[in-house]
């Protein structure tokens, strides 16, 4: 019963959507923005489902083993479902968003855009052929959602807009990292697809310099908001780098779902998470 709760978490994606919000909030306390922050948070959340389930149904069977594929193809209408209720949820907060229709409809084209290459219409499926920065693409609709965007739609910020730009730049570069490691993961199906990326093209070494180039890069710039921030959300910035600088190799020999989708990805909240755990602790 509790590993079938905890596969539905999972992979109807409410994990995943669970992961934008705390990488939104932590956004907002780093800079110190005044957001409209129900509404924001709703739609980002129903529009990490709508798209994650829109993203799955349109992914087909593989002939390796997959936990998350199996687990779809057998809820198929749930995952209509939770793409539909996604779909109206993200409408329901987006509309008090809609003053700030033009960065809102960037979020959501280059979330479709992600996904449109799985669309079976002729249309879309020339994307696969020349989405060679696919992985690049993906970092950067989650670092724009939960990093740039936020900060675009509020009031105010107490950061300026060059700390933010360095934010957003050290967010990129960790999520990035990430991303290598699932397309490393795939790029022997991406191939057979004829899904184009960066990473299918790479050899081992020149992948192992961009993955520890991107956290290198990610790390410097959160030691360059260091005089911005408290002493320990620099921690919790520098904390994720090394903690996704250390399971590469552990990830590139544990190729579960499990590992993946629960912990990899979880990895992008995990300054969120070091962040929050030191104010309920009340800083001490």
């Amino acid at each position: 019963m509790f590993r079938g709760f905890f596969n539905f978490l999972l992979f109807s994606s409410i994990y995943i959507a669970g992961v934008a919000l705390l990488m939104v909030w932590e956004t907002e306390e780093i800079a110190g923005l005044s957001l409209d922050r129900g509404n924001y948070f709703g739609f980002v959340f129903f529009s990490t489902i709508c798209s994650y389930n829109f993203h799955w149904y349109l992914t087909p069977g593989s002939e390796k083993y997959s936990e998350r594929i199996l687990w779809g193809q057998r809820r198929r209408r749930l995952q209509l479902i939770g793409y539909t209720i996604g779909l109206l949820g993200a409408a329901w907060y987006g509309l008090p968003l809609l003053h700030h229709w033009l960065p809102l409809a960037g979020a959501v084209l280059l979330t479709f855009l992600y996904s449109a290459p799985k669309v079976p219409h002729a249309t879309f499926r020339w994307l696969k052929k020349v989405a060679v920065g696919k992985t690049i693409f993906l970092a950067f609709v989650w670092m724009y959602v939960t990093t740039l965007l936020p900060y675009l739609i509020a009031d105010t910020a107490k950061l300026d807009f060059w700390q933010v730009a360095l934010l957003c730049v050290y967010r990129f570069f960790i999520i990035y990292a990430i991303c290598i490691l699932f397309d490393h993961r795939d790029r022997e199906e991406d191939r057979a697809e004829g899904i184009r990326s960066l990473i299918t093209s790479l050899e081992e070494p020149h992948l192992d310099k961009l993955y520890y180039a991107s956290l290198i890069v990610s790390a410097i710039c959160a030691v360059a908001l260091a005089p911005a921030l408290p002493l320990f959300v620099l921690f919790s910035l520098l904390a994720a780098v090394a903690v996704v600088w250390s399971v590469k190799r552990y990830a590139q020999t544990h190729h579960s779902d499990y590992v993946y989708y629960f912990q990899l990805d979880g990895l992008m909240a995990l300054s969120a998470l070091i962040h929050a755990g030191w104010l309920l602790a009340g800083g001490i």
